[in-house]
């Protein structure tokens, strides 16, 4: 069963999710806030698998209440819901922990994709939203290191949300060598979350979505 948490300041909005979600088996509301204070309650109550937050709220947006439960629920998924797809919030958002930014434009098999993604733990960012990204990212530079051609794949595997054993049985080695790979490629790359190489893997191209 994934639990998963609606937070958007317009009911018709909630509304509109709830029947769309609804229609998954497997898959259960477990809890709706109208404001960023609320939706931090709320998840704290029920400790949801997935939780959508729309960045626009009243008392706090969905960046704060992304940092404000992550270190509390460490485990969750957050999908930032937005009417806005700015390099900077879109920056932001990872910065503050998502691990999905969808736009409220986007189509509703989108929507449903991004919670299936985010329920197996793995990133989702649409092309659109990649672009974006790679155009916030332009000409900031990269890390003076080399990656060996096995960690840039391993990079770029994890990027795209395979696990560990998926890519081991991608590349035809053991998960503990994939293990060593990513370790080694976040030492030389000063990175320490999988956001980072998220951002990373967009920045060099490694991924586009």
């Amino acid at each position: 069963m994934v639990r998963i948490l609606l937070a958007d300041d317009h009911e018709i909005v909630r509304r509109g999710l709830r029947s769309l979600i609804e229609t998954r088996d497997g898959w259960d509301i477990c809890g709706e806030a109208a404001n960023g204070l609320q939706a931090v309650e709320r998840a704290i109550e029920t400790r949801p698998d997935v939780a959508i937050l729309d960045y626009f709220m009243p008392e706090l947006n969905g960046l704060d209440v992304a940092r404000q439960i992550l270190p509390v629920l460490p485990k969750l998924q957050v999908l930032i819901f937005s009417e806005h797809d700015g390099e900077t919030l879109i920056r932001d958002a990872l910065q503050a922990g998502a691990r999905g930014f969808l736009l409220k434009s986007d189509a509703e098999d989108q929507l449903l994709n991004a919670i299936s993604t985010l329920a197996l733990a793995r990133p989702y960012f649409t092309a659109r939203v990649s672009e974006a990204m790679l155009s916030s990212l332009v000409g900031q530079g990269e890390p003076s290191v080399k990656l060996t051609p096995r960690e840039r794949e391993t990079v770029q595997y994890i990027a795209e949300g395979l696990s560990n054993k998926g890519i081991a049985w991608r590349l035809q080695v053991s998960v503990k060598t994939i293990e060593t790979h990513r370790a080694t490629a976040m030492r030389k790359l000063g990175m320490r979350s999988m956001a980072e190489l998220v951002r990373y893997a967009v920045r060099t191209k490694l991924i586009e979505a």
